[in-house]
């Protein structure tokens, strides 16, 4: 385990240095500048502009700096809030991209792993076509589009829940919603197709065989094998429900780091961009990681070890 683990650590860390460095060039090579607004600035303050932030010196220079920096999480300052650190304002507004994506991901996978196990039992008849047509519907809208239904109907015709923001934990039902529909719906498919594929096995027909009840039988028996795809999937639902915050949050208003993104690109605020792109990586493979070492908890038949991954 110790070695499987610090192999991982190694991947992660170049991993990061890829991202780190692929990021930085691309924001090199992005038209403009960090300072190109409206207000065309003066050669000379410009030229003043770059001294300080360290824009006057070679690449090579600017691109080892940054490196070390990000490394040790010092992203530098931002370009368009005065006075504050990137790592300021990942740590103002990540606690609310953490709290909705928390609320979505729980949403996604009770609601997708509910709807799956009953398509499953229920296959062919009313239940089944009635949980695979939420998914479909889950799947074919988009969760901007999904995010505006819902802010029409239980916002502004039903009054029943905030349209905007976030000040308490009713202003986050809407978003958390909107943003764990898609991924819901691939939960409750996927969930469907291997809970089928379980209940039609072997052990689980001598199971029944043997006198016990359907719900021992599925809940008990079926349903351990059946959720392993589902954990897997974690990986991915992790970087659905991170990339769908960008747009949501800009939605309802929310400060989170998604809107922070977005508002970073349209201020050219490349610090934050570099900033908030490197953090989010290092999530999402330290979630990666987290998933492997939880599939193996979820089935005590997959073990982890330092030589071939799982075995």
């Amino acid at each position: 385990m110790a070695r499987y683990l610090l192999k991982r650590l190694v991947y992660i860390v170049v991993s990061l240095f890829l991202i780190v460095t692929i990021t930085f060039f691309l924001m090199q090579a992005a038209p403009g500048g960090p300072f190109a607004s409206e207000k065309k600035l003066t050669p000379a303050i410009e030229a003043q502009m770059n001294e300080a932030y360290g824009l006057d010196e070679p690449l090579h220079v600017q691109y080892m700096n940054y490196v070390v920096n990000a490394f040790s999480f010092d992203f530098g300052p931002s370009f368009k809030y005065v006075g504050q650190d990137v790592t300021e304002i990942i740590a103002r507004s990540f606690p609310y991209s953490l709290i909705l994506g928390l609320e979505a991901i729980l949403i996604a996978l009770s609601i997708g792993v509910l709807l799956g196990v009953i398509a499953a039992v229920k296959h062919n008849k009313f239940g089944d076509y009635t949980a695979m047509v939420i998914a479909v519907l889950g799947i074919s809208v988009p969760s901007f589009i999904m995010a505006t239904i819902l802010q029409y109907i239980f916002a502004i015709k039903l009054g029943a829940l905030p349209v905007a923001r976030f000040d308490s934990f009713w202003h986050s039902i809407l978003p958390a919603v909107a943003l764990a529909t898609t991924p819901l719906a691939f939960i409750a498919r996927l969930m469907r197709s291997s809970m089928l594929e379980v209940l039609n096995s072997d052990y689980i027909k001598t199971a029944k065989s043997k006198g016990m009840s359907q719900k021992v039988v599925t809940y008990k028996h079926g349903l351990r094998n059946a959720i392993l795809p589902v954990v897997s999937y974690l990986g991915p639902l992790v970087v659905s429900i991170l990339t769908g915050s960008f747009i949501i949050e800009s939605i309802f208003g929310i400060p989170g780091l998604g809107s922070e993104f977005v508002q970073s690109v349209t201020n050219r605020d490349y610090t934050v961009i570099m900033g908030t792109t490197v953090f989010f990586s290092v999530l999402l493979l330290i979630s990666i990681l987290l998933v492997d070492l939880l599939y193996g908890l979820v089935d005590p038949r997959i073990k982890v070890t330092g030589k071939g991954g799982k075995s």
